[in-house]
C-alpha cells in the first residue's frame, strides 16, 4: 500500500485507495499497518480478495507506519474492508480527537460535514444530532457497534457513558441504515469505539475555564488473568453561563476482552450520571426548567477469529426525572415527570464466501419498555419510584421487533454490488413484516476516482414521548404511523497527490414523517404525521494538510401548510467548516476551526412574557481554537470556543454559550 507522512506533521494520509485488508465501523479484529486519513474518509466497494499490491514509493519517503486493528464496516453485515463498502464513512480518528478544541462528544461531532447539533446546553449536557437535514430522532447511535439509542426520545441519544479520552475514533455512515441496522438507523449511523483494551497504558487529564468549569477524568489499560481491561472515569461540572444553566456529570466506563478457544470475548459496562439547569429547553414561558438522567449499559459480544458465528447482547436502562420549575412551583403544578426505559436485545449473523462474492444473514431482536407517570398506557397497582418517597409510574408501555436481514455482495473487476433485505415485524406495526430493500454499486474507473450509487428503503418507530407525551406545551399522539423514506445518493471521490476532493449529491422521499407541529395562534405542539417532508442536498469537501474545507447544502420541502415545524423544518440549511491543523514546532501545535451555519425554518420568538413574532433562524459564524505543547508524555493545552462570542439560536428561545475559555494538562502513555 502507498504510504507517506506529511511533512512536520504526525497525520498520515493514503496516496490512493487500495484493498488491504483494513475496514471501518466496529473495533474487533487483527492488527494491520495502514495510514491514517485526516477528520474523515469516504469508503466504497471495491474487489475483495486482491493480491497484494507492490509499494511504489520509495523507502526513504516512508517515515513512519501506525497499526490499527481492523474493524468492522457498518454499511454492510459482512466484516468487509474499507475500500469493499459503497457508501460514504466519515472516520474522526484519535489524532483527531486530541488535536480538536473540542472538550465534548456533541462538539467535536458539531464540526463535521453534515452533521447538526442543535445543543441546548453546554459541554453535551442535552445535545441533538441529525445527519443531512434529519431530525435528531432518526439517528442511530451505537457504542463499539451496541445499539444505545433511547426509544423515549433522541434527546438523549448522546448520553454516552464514555469521555474523549477514552474513544479511539467515531466512525458516522451518512444515509440509511435500516438493511444493516434494522429500524431507527433512518438517516445515519453514528458508531463510538473506544480503545482497545489490548492497548495497554494509562491518562490522565484536568482542565478549568470560564463560569466555575472543571474537568477531571483518568483511565488505564491493563492485563489480568489473561484477560485486557481498560477502566475509566470522568467527572465535570459549571455554574454556567447564564441563569439555571448549571451542570455537573460522571462517565464510569468499563471495557474487557479476552481469548476462549477460537473466539474473542468482548464485554462493556458504562454508567452516566447528569444533573443540569435546563433554562428554556421546552418552553420560554418557565425557564427554571431543571434535569437529571442516568444511563447503564451491559453488553456482551462473541466475535469468531475467521469466520462464524457473531453475537452481540445487550440491557440499557436509562432513569429521566425532568422538572418543570426548579424552584417555587405553582399551585396547580402537580409533579415532575419520571421515567425508566429499558432496552434488551441480541443479534446473532453469519458470513459465507463463495466464488461469487460474501452473503451474511442476521437476526436481530430489540424488547423496549417504558415505566413513567407521563408516557405509555396507564397501569394499577402503579410502581414505586426508587428513592422517592411517595412518588410512583402510572404508566407502561412496551414493545418488541425482529429483524431478519440478508445481504449479497458481488465483486467483478473494478465493479461491485450490494444487495440486502430487511424484514422487520414489530408489535407496533399493524400490517405485520415490513420489507425494506437496498442496493448499492461502486466503480472504479481509473487510479484516481470512483463512483459511487445507492438506493435504499428505510423506516422509524415513533418514540415513546411522540406517541404518549403531554404536557403544557405538548400533546402526544398514540396512533402515529412509522416515518419511512426512499434513499437515493450518488457521488464521486478520490485524491491526487494527497489532496482529497469529495463530491456527492442525495435525495430523500420521505411519507409519514414524525414532527411536533402547532398553528400560529395557538400554544401547544402536536406529534403528528406530515403526509411528507423530501430532502434534497450536496455535499463537497477538500483537504490538502493542514487546511480543509467540508460544505453541504440540504433543502427540504413539505406539504405541512399553515403548520409551524419544530424540528423536521429546521434542518440546516447550509454547514460550512474550515480547519487549520498546524505543527508549528515539534512540541507546539494549534487547531483552528472556523464555521458557518444557516439555518432553515423559524421560530416564534419570545420576550417580555409572551409570544412576539415570527422570525428566521439567523446564520452565523463561530471560531474555535486549540493550542497544545506537548513534551514526552505530557501535553499542557488552552482552548476557546466561540472565541468572537457569536450570538447563537440554534433552539427556539433558549440561551446559547457566548466565548468560553478553557485550558488544561494531560498525562498519557497510551500508545508508547
Amino acid at each position: 500500500m502507498n504510504k507517506q507522512q506529511i511533512a512536520a506533521s504526525r497525520l498520515l494520509t493514503f496516496r490512493r485507495w487500495t484493498r488491504r485488508n483494513y475496514a471501518v465501523f466496529a473495533s474487533l479484529g487483527r492488527q494491520i499497518r495502514i495510514g491514517v486519513l485526516c477528520l474523515c474518509c469516504s469508503l466504497l466497494i471495491t474487489r475483495a480478495f486482491a493480491t497484494e499490491i507492490t509499494d511504489t514509493i520509495p523507502s526513504k519517503e516512508i517515515h513512519k507506519e501506525h497499526d490499527l486493528e481492523e474493524v468492522v464496516v457498518s454499511a454492510s453485515h459482512a466484516p468487509a474492508v474499507s475500500s469493499e463498502v459503497m457508501r460514504l464513512v466519515h472516520l474522526i480518528s484519535r489524532t483527531d480527537i486530541e488535536a480538536s478544541p473540542a472538550s465534548d462528544l456533541a462538539s467535536l461531532l458539531a464540526g463535521i460535514r453534515g452533521i447538526d447539533i442543535r445543543a441546548r446546553g453546554s459541554y453535551g449536557m442535552q445535545a441533538d444530532i441529525g445527519i443531512r437535514g434529519g431530525t435528531f430522532d432518526q439517528t442511530l447511535v451505537l457504542l463499539n457497534g451496541v445499539n444505545i439509542s433511547d426509544p423515549q426520545t433522541g434527546h438523549h441519544h448522546l448520553n454516552v457513558p464514555v469521555d474523549l479520552q477514552s474513544i479511539e475514533r467515531i466512525e458516522i455512515l451518512q444515509g440509511p441504515g435500516a438493511r444493516v441496522f434494522g429500524p431507527n438507523a433512518f438517516n445515519g449511523v453514528v458508531n463510538i469505539i473506544t480503545r482497545n483494551p489490548a492497548e495497554h497504558g494509562m491518562g490522565l487529564s484536568l482542565a478549568g475555564g470560564a463560569y466555575g468549569f472543571g474537568s477531571t477524568s483518568v483511565s488505564a489499560a491493563f492485563n489480568a488473568l489473561k484477560t485486557d481491561h481498560h477502566l475509566s472515569a470522568h467527572a465535570m461540572r459549571s455554574d454556567g453561563y447564564t441563569d439555571n444553566t448549571d451542570f455537573e456529570s460522571i462517565n464510569l466506563y468499563y471495557r474487557g476482552a479476552t481469548r476462549i478457544g477460537s473466539y474473542k470475548l468482548d464485554i462493556q459496562g458504562g454508567y452516566s450520571n447528569r444533573a443540569f439547569g435546563a433554562n428554556s429547553f421546552y418552553t420560554p414561558l418557565f425557564p427554571d426548567q431543571f434535569e437529571q438522567i442516568s444511563t447503564t449499559l451491559i453488553s456482551v459480544g462473541l466475535f469468531p477469529k475467521e469466520q462464524g458465528f457473531r453475537f452481540q447482547s445487550y440491557w440499557r436502562r436509562h432513569h429521566d426525572r425532568f422538572e418543570l420549575f426548579r424552584y417555587n412551583a405553582p399551585e396547580w403544578y402537580q409533579s415532575h415527570n419520571y421515567h425508566m426505559s429499558d432496552v434488551a436485545g441480541g443479534r446473532l449473523s453469519k458470513t459465507l464466501t463463495s466464488n461469487i462474492g460474501l452473503t451474511t444473514v442476521a437476526l436481530d431482536f430489540r424488547h423496549e419498555q417504558i415505566y413513567s407517570n407521563v408516557l405509555g398506557e396507564t397501569i394499577d397497582p402503579h410502581v414505586a419510584v426508587a428513592r422517592y418517597e411517595n412518588v410512583f409510574y402510572t404508566h407502561f408501555y412496551s414493545r418488541q421487533g425482529l429483524s431478519l436481514m440478508a445481504e449479497h455482495n458481488i465483486y467483478a473487476g473494478d465493479f461491485s454490488l450490494s444487495g440486502g433485505l430487511l424484514a422487520y415485524a414489530s408489535s407496533d406495526l399493524a400490517s405485520g413484516i415490513s420489507l425494506f430493500p437496498g442496493l448499492d454499486i461502486g466503480w472504479q474507473f481509473n487510479e484516481t476516482f470512483r463512483w459511487y450509487t445507492s438506493l435504499n428503503r428505510t423506516l422509524r418507530l415513533p418514540t415513546f414521548t411522540d406517541l404518549f407525551y403531554e404536557g403544557p406545551a405538548n400533546l402526544g399522539n398514540p396512533d402515529l404511523l412509522p416515518e419511512k423514506a426512499i434513499f437515493f445518493e450518488t457521488g464521486l471521490k478520490g485524491n491526487v497527490r494527497n489532496l482529497y476532493v469529495e463530491f456527492g449529491v442525495y435525495h430523500r422521499w420521505g411519507s409519514d414523517m414524525i414532527d411536533w407541529v402547532r398553528y400560529l395562534e395557538t400554544e401547544k405542539w402536536n406529534s403528528m404525521n406530515h403526509t411528507k417532508v423530501n430532502i434534497a442536498g450536496f455535499e463537497f469537501g477538500l483537504s490538502f494538510h493542514p487546511l480543509s474545507l467540508q460544505y453541504s447544502f440540504n433543502y427540504a420541502t413539505s406539504d405541512s401548510g399553515e403548520l409551524i415545524s419544530n424540528y423536521a423544518l429546521d434542518h440546516l440549511r447550509h454547514t460550512l467548516d474550515l480547519r487549520f491543523q498546524y505543527l508549528v514546532t515539534k512540541q507546539l501545535s494549534t487547531t483552528v476551526l472556523l464555521s458557518w451555519r444557516d439555518r432553515a425554518g423559524s421560530y416564534m420568538h419570545y420576550e417580555q412574557d409572551q409570544y412576539s413574532e415570527l422570525r428566521p433562524f439567523p446564520s452565523y459564524w463561530t471560531t474555535d481554537v486549540r493550542l497544545s505543547y506537548a513534551l514526552e508524555n505530557i501535553t499542557i493545552f488552552a482552548e476557546a470556543s466561540n472565541l468572537f462570542n457569536t450570538h447563537i439560536v440554534s433552539h427556539a428561545n433558549v440561551p446559547q454559550p457566548g466565548r468560553w475559555l478553557r485550558a488544561g494538562i494531560s498525562y498519557n502513555t497510551f500508545g508508547k
